[in-house]
C-alpha cells in the first residue's frame, strides 16, 4: 500500500514567483541560506530543496528495487530536467487556464482510497502513518490531475484516426493472433532536437549505438536507462509496464510480437530521436466476449423552476398510464415530450446497450424489467424517466472490443510520438537557467 499510496508523490514542487523566490537567498537570523533556486523556468523556478526531497524518494524507491543507482550527479540531473518540464507544462496549464475543482480532486481522492481498500475520511490518518502530509498530497495529485488534463488538450484531443488507418489496423489485427497479448517492455530514447544539425544528429545517433551494443552485450537495461534515456521514464529504469498488443507503440508492434522475451530491437528512428525496446515478459491472450444486450426507449423530464419533482413524477405516471390503457404510442410521445437531446428524435430509442452503458439508477431499472414493460417514473441524475424494454439479446462484442482495442492502439501509439515531440517543443521554445 506504501508504494500505492505514494506513486503520486513524485514531483512536488512550489510554484511561486522568481521575485518571491529571491527573498528566500537572503540569510536567516542565524546565517543559514533559507533555499536556493536550482533552475530559473521563464517566469518561474523549481527549487533547490524540490529537487532534493525527489532525489532522496527516487533514491530510495531504486534501492528498494535493488536497481543499481547512476552516479549521484547524473541521477540530479535526470531529475532536475524532468521538475524543468513539468514546470514549462504547469506555466502553460496555468495561461490556458485548465484548473482541477475541488469535486473532480476529492474524486480522484475518492478512487485512491477504494483503489486501496480504506475509506476516503480514514486517507489523511494513512497518510500521516506514513510520514505523508495530507496537504501536500493533496497538492501534488491536483497538479498531477493538471498535466493529464494538458496533455488531453495538447496532445490526445488532436490526434486524428481516419477510416483508412481503421481498417488497415483492423485487417492488422484480424492476421496478428498475438494482438491482445500483454507484453511487459522496456524504452530508451535518446532524442533528438527538433532543429538539431547533422552533426548533432550523427552525435545522438552514435550514442544509441553505442547504447545498443552495451545492452546486446548483456548489460543492465534499466540501468543503460538510467544512465542514457532521454525520456521521461529513464527514473524508472525505462520501464513502460504491461501492455496489451492494441497498447503498444505502433512503432515497435510489427516487431515485438516477432520477440522473445529478454530480446532487444533493433534501434528504430523517429521524428523525436532514436528507440531502443527490450521485451521483458508476456502474458494472456485472446478472449471471446459475449454479454446480454438490452434494446430499450426512454422518456426525460428535467426539473425547472416551473415543475418541480413532484410535477414531472406526475406527468410520467400520466404519460405511463396513457400509453399502457388508452394504446397511445411511447415513441410518439417521447418525440414530442421526452427531454434527452440525444433520444428523442428518435422516439427515446437508446439501441441496443450492453452492461455498464447508462448509469447504475437507469440500468437497475432497466434489469427488473420484462419485455415490453414500462417502468414506474425514476429518478437520476439527468431527470425524471420511463423506461420501455424492447428486448434482449446475446451478443458476440468480440469484434466491437477489438476495433475498440485497434482504436486505442492506434491513438496510444500516436499519442507516445506525439507527446515526446510535443514536450521537446515546449522544452525547446522555453528560457531555462540551471543555477547548480
Amino acid at each position: 500500500m506504501k508504494n500505492a499510496l505514494s506513486v503520486a508523490l513524485l514531483a512536488l514542487s512550489l510554484l511561486v514567483s522568481v521575485d518571491a523566490l529571491a527573498q528566500t537567498r537572503d540569510l536567516s537570523t542565524s546565517g543559514v541560506p533559507l533555499d536556493r533556486i536550482a533552475a530559473v523556468v521563464n517566469d518561474g523556478v523549481v527549487l533547490n530543496s524540490e529537487l532534493d526531497q525527489q532525489t532522496e524518494e527516487i533514491t530510495a524507491r531504486l534501492r528498494q528495487q535493488n536497481t543499481e543507482l547512476p552516479p549521484r550527479n547524473v541521477l540530479r540531473r535526470q531529475i532536475l530536467e524532468r521538475l524543468v518540464v513539468e514546470e514549462i507544462q504547469m506555466q502553460r496549464a496555468d495561461k490556458l487556464g485548465l484548473q482541477i475543482s475541488d469535486e473532480m480532486l476529492n474524486g480522484a481522492l475518492e478512487n485512491i482510497a477504494r483503489n486501496n481498500g480504506i475509506a476516503f475520511p480514514d486517507l489523511p490518518r494513512m497518510l500521516e502513518q506514513q510520514g505523508v502530509n495530507y496537504r501536500d498530497y493533496r497538492d501534488e495529485i491536483r497538479r498531477q490531475m493538471t498535466l493529464q488534463m494538458l496533455r488531453q488538450r495538447d496532445v490526445i484531443g488532436r490526434i486524428n484516426i481516419s477510416p483508412r488507418e481503421m481498417d488497415q489496423a483492423m485487417a492488422r489485427a484480424k492476421n496478428s493472433p498475438n494482438q491482445n497479448t500483454e507484453y511487459n517492455i522496456s524504452h530508451i530514447l535518446i532524442s533528438v532536437p527538433v532543429t538539431a544539425t547533422p552533426e548533432q544528429i550523427e552525435a545522438r545517433e552514435k550514442r544509441m549505438q553505442e547504447t545498443y551494443e552495451k545492452a546486446k552485450a548483456g548489460e543492465d537495461f534499466a540501468q543503460l536507462a538510467l544512465t542514457y534515456s532521454d525520456s521521461a521514464t529513464n527514473i524508472e529504469g525505462g520501464s513502460l509496464g504491461w501492455r496489451r498488443g492494441s497498447q503498444l507503440p505502433s512503432i515497435i508492434t510489427d516487431q515485438v510480437v516477432k520477440m522473445q522475451p529478454g530480446q532487444i530491437s533493433q534501434p528504430i528512428r523517429t521524428p523525436s530521436g532514436f528507440h531502443l525496446f527490450r521485451l521483458n515478459e508476456t502474458r494472456g491472450g485472446t478472449e471471446q466476449a459475449v454479454v446480454t444486450q438490452m434494446h430499450a426507449r426512454h422518456i426525460l423530464l428535467t426539473p425547472n423552476p416551473l415543475e418541480d419533482d413532484q410535477t414531472l413524477e406526475q406527468k410520467l405516471n400520466d404519460i405511463r398510464t396513457r400509453v399502457l390503457t388508452g394504446g397511445e404510442d411511447f415513441g410518439a410521445i417521447a418525440a414530442v415530450t421526452s427531454q434527452d437531446p440525444g433520444s428523442a428524435a428518435d422516439g427515446g430509442d437508446l439501441g441496443w446497450a450492453g452492461p455498464g452503458t447508462f448509469v447504475p439508477e437507469f440500468e437497475k431499472q432497466l434489469n427488473e424489467l420484462s419485455e415490453n414493460e414500462i417502468s414506474k417514473p425514476f429518478r437520476t441524475q439527468y431527470g425524471w424517466h420511463i423506461i420501455q424494454l424492447l428486448g434482449r439479446r446475446t451478443h458476440d462484442v468480440t469484434e466491437d472490443k477489438q476495433r475498440q482495442q485497434v482504436y486505442a492502439q492506434l491513438r496510444e501509439s500516436k499519442a507516445e510520438e506525439e507527446t515526446e515531440l510535443w514536450l521537446r517543443r515546449l522544452r525547446d521554445e522555453a528560457f531555462v537557467d540551471y543555477r547548480m
